[in-house]
């Protein structure tokens, strides 16, 4: 595969007076891949999240998505710096996995190991040694695999929290803590909300003269965020808070395909937002060829993601909120979040 060298997002279409291009279609991602997340209610997750039917249930997603997308529900772009590479791995029906090498020692790490066999082949493609896996979060879709590659490769290790059950953990991480793979070193960050011990990875790109390297497991989508299961909408602005204190410049790798409906929905509560609509209408021409939507950039995001501008004054408005006297300003962005992540909801459940 050839690799894409991260010179800019590929040139956009010029916006039009509507929403979409013209003779395009938008079909939401919703009618598509399913995603376990979205009919949930407390039951249901606490089921999804505690027992051994959600793990069933994972079984049943990973199948099914094999058959549906026996090549990955989107076509990866490999991104490639002096000395690193970058590979996306589409697995089950909208979710990412990532393989980071180390060119020079062919050591690599994986994130959020969803799918063994997928990210197996992946391996084996790139002739490399699996020497860590960095899990995210405890959720099946995004540490499924780690038993089953920690079985074929005796040096893995599994990285990530203590307050999640992560499947398999052999290695917890702090707030902070750092990891070296080969050449690359990656360091944990805190962020729950989602679920109370996520963690997001940042990879250090100035040994290789690029920029730092977010995987975001399920805090930060493109145009968007995950839901606040396990924290309060405090909790999840401040874990935002801190991805966004990693520069404008950070590539962002989230963990699921979710650029379309998350771009819809923001153009929903920003009518006039001209970054908004055309990164939109990049992201329809992207999917019609099922190509990946990531890497994004966290300057980007702060231009057309409505979790990331509850500062805003025109989101503010858009969402019918005023700052109270005397409300502190954290507080209030907080009543933002919780306002904009109802509005999304209800979103995907119509």
């Amino acid at each position: 595969q050839s690799c894409h060298r991260p010179a800019g997002q590929r040139a956009s279409q010029e916006p039009g007076s509507g929403g979409l291009p013209e003779g395009v279609e938008y079909i939401p991602t919703r009618k598509k891949g399913k995603n376990p997340m979205k009919p949930v209610g407390v039951a249901w997750y606490s089921l999804y999240a505690r027992t051994r039917l959600g793990y069933l249930f994972y079984l049943r997603q990973v199948k099914k998505a094999r058959e549906r997308y026996p090549h990955g529900h989107s076509v990866p772009q490999p991104y490639c710096f002096p000395g690193v590479k970058i590979l996306p791995i589409p697995v089950l029906s909208n979710n990412y996995s990532y393989l980071v090498i180390d060119t020079g020692s062919s050591q690599a790490a994986v994130i959020d190991p969803s799918d063994p066999l997928a990210v197996q082949a992946a391996i084996e493609q790139e002739g490399v040694m699996l020497e860590a896996i960095f899990c995210t979060h405890k959720h099946w879709d995004h540490s499924g695999g780690n038993e089953a590659l920690c079985q074929k490769h005796n040096s893995c290790r599994v990285y990530g929290s203590t307050l999640d059950a992560i499947p398999h953990l052999t290695n917890p991480l702090a707030d902070r803590e750092k990891v070296s793979v080969g050449c690359l070193t990656f360091e944990a960050l805190a962020t729950p909300g989602h679920t109370v011990g996520h963690m997001v990875y940042v990879l250090d790109g100035a040994p290789f003269g690029s920029p730092p390297c977010l995987f975001s497991g399920d805090l930060l989508f493109l145009a968007g965020c995950g839901r606040p299961f396990e924290g309060s909408p405090e909790t999840m602005l401040a874990s935002l808070d801190v991805a966004m204190g990693l520069g404008e410049d950070t590539l962002l790798w989230p963990g699921h395909e979710y650029a379309l409906e998350c771009l819809t929905f923001a153009s929903l509560l920003e009518l006039d937002n001209s970054a908004l609509e055309q990164k939109l209408q990049w992201a329809v021409q992207q999917r019609q060829e099922k190509r990946s939507t990531c890497p994004s950039t966290l300057g980007e995001e702060q231009t057309y993601n409505p979790f990331l501008r509850t500062h805003r004054p025109e989101l503010q408005e858009a969402v019918g909120l005023w700052q109270g006297v005397g409300e502190d300003p954290d507080a209030f962005r907080a009543r933002v979040l919780k306002e904009v992540r109802r509005r999304k909801d209800l979103y995907q459940a119509t």
